[in-house]
């Protein structure tokens, strides 16, 4: 299939076979991604940092290894776009912020390292909302990154970035975080694969946190298969993550060919609910017929607790924002204005406030006091006590829902990717974005995102939410759902 395909449409399992065929090095593959990032990305501004010469250096040392026969597996000498969310001792990780343009890490995330240890070329870091807060890659401070179906209309976010990147083949994969959503609406928006895993999958050391209980790491990819190739790097207990599991990780790629007769799937009658486009639903609904027609039993739950979770959402992340952000005061490292006024005098509390106030975007900001206000005395118990109570309900909810079914079915988003601007100005409409994904995040759950059609020229993606650390019964079901139809490779053609 690699000789079919332009290099950078290439899955990874393509790449890795043509690599091992010798049909191109490393060098080749790396700089046809190079070369389509330079053609295209102004018009759909993906990649806060091009990292060139590192790619083709990191590219050359796979190209090297693999002539002494020392190869590392499928991902070496695969080139992949990292959101910029990263600590990177090689390049700067700003989370898309003023307060961090300048930031050049002095050690290395958990996920960067074993993807480099793996082999895995990094063509560059690219765009997120800021501080991962937003559902459009609109608030960033480098500009909103753009739909390749449609420059008009968001990526989506807050993985917006690699999302896009993936889809307009500025990379052979992407890594994205997910709060409450942010790989898999993104990806349903870019018709690409992009999975959440569960809570402690993967470790978080040296991602750069938002809400730290519901950050998650994940892959953005072509195929299911690919998803489960990153994942088996990933996966796996960290000693410097506290929060990373010592649940072994499964055989993902195995996972991928297992029949999906004798399992029983769940469509949550919630996620089908009022907001949802009938033309979303109906492509959804069409999809899980396809996956029926595949052996599976379905038939219709509830999860009527799940409907609780985009309000307990908005008082714990941003209480947890609250709680991240006091890092970034303009003394220990990032923005100051101390540094950049040094003709002046500033008080403590100047650089404090003024720092903040000219590093950070308003989204942030937002957060910030709204998760100060719900952790202040006299609202601590009203507000965010008591969302700490739903998402203890939900995550029991999933439990018990996953003793009846082995994975539920449902859509990612009501509808496709909005006009940009469309919402950027209205933050209850946006924080609405996430009312489909955001169930998984508070019950710590896995979930994928998986193109399943197309409205008015743009992707719609079906949601599959496994039990905890069950990430191979996603991987199962994604990959027979593909294995029959072809939305997965379907390619934008406003960049041909």
């Amino acid at each position: 299939m690699y000789k079919e395909k332009n290099p950078y449409d290439l899955t990874i399992e393509e790449a890795a076979e043509g690599l091992a065929a010798k049909a191109f090095t490393s060098l080749e593959l790396t700089q046809a991604c190079l070369d389509r990032i330079k053609a295209y990305d102004k018009a759909l501004n993906c990649f806060v940092t091009i990292e060139a010469e590192l790619a083709l250096k990191m590219a050359a040392e796979s190209d090297a290894r693999r002539r002494a026969g020392e190869v590392r597996g499928l991902l070496d000498g695969i080139p992949y776009a990292l959101k910029d969310v990263y600590a990177t001792k090689e390049s700067v990780a700003t989370a898309s912020s003023h307060i961090l343009e300048n930031w050049h890490p002095p050690y290395n995330a958990t996920v960067y390292q074993r993807l480099s240890d793996a082999g895995a070329v990094l063509l560059g870091k690219t765009n997120t909302d800021e501080f991962t807060m937003g559902s459009s890659t609109e608030t960033s401070y480098f500009g909103v990154t753009r739909n390749p179906w449609d420059p008009t209309r968001v990526a989506g976010g807050s993985s917006g970035g690699p999302a896009a990147g993936v889809a307009a083949g500025f990379g052979i994969f992407g890594i994205g975080t997910d709060t409450g959503g942010s790989i898999r609406q993104p990806s349903a928006f870019c018709g690409v694969v992009g999975l959440k895993p569960t809570y402690g999958r993967v470790s978080r050391f040296g991602e750069i946190a938002m809400a730290s209980s519901l950050d998650q790491t994940g892959p953005i990819t072509r195929t299911v298969r690919d998803a489960a190739i990153i994942l088996q790097v990933l996966a796996g207990q960290d000693p410097l993550d506290a929060t990373s599991s010592d649940i072994p990780a499964d055989n993902y790629l195995e996972a991928c060919t297992t029949s999906l007769k004798g399992v029983t799937l769940g469509v949550p009658t919630e996620f089908f609910g009022e907001g949802v486009r009938p033309e979303v639903e109906a492509l959804v609904r069409t999809a899980i017929d396809e996956v029926k027609k595949l052996g599976a039993t379905v038939k219709e739950v509830s999860l009527p607790t799940a409907g609780y979770s985009l309000a307990a959402y908005y008082i714990i992340a941003p209480a947890e924002v609250s709680s991240n952000m006091s890092r970034y005061d303009g003394i220990r490292y990032g923005y100051s204005v101390e540094r950049e006024e040094q003709h002046e005098q500033h008080s403590l509390y100047d650089i404090y406030a003024k720092s903040r106030a000219r590093g950070l975007g308003s989204e942030v900001k937002r957060r910030i006091m709204l998760g100060n206000h719900v952790l202040s005395s006299g609202y601590y118990d009203a507000y965010y006590t008591k969302a700490e109570k739903v998402r203890t309900l939900v995550r029991n909810e999933f439990d018990t829902i996953f003793t009846e079914v082995d994975a539920l079915l449902a859509p990612v988003s009501p509808h496709t990717a909005f006009p940009v601007g469309e919402k950027v100005n209205d933050p209850l409409a946006m924080y609405k974005e996430d009312i489909l994904t955001v169930p998984g995040n508070i019950g710590g759950v896995p979930a994928i995102s998986i193109p399943c059609g197309f409205v008015d020229g743009l992707p719609v993606g079906l949601q599959c939410i496994g039990k905890r650390f069950n990430e191979k019964m996603l991987f199962a079901i994604g990959s027979a759902y593909q294995s029959v139809t072809n939305y997965h490779l379907e390619k934008p053609n406003i960049l041909s």
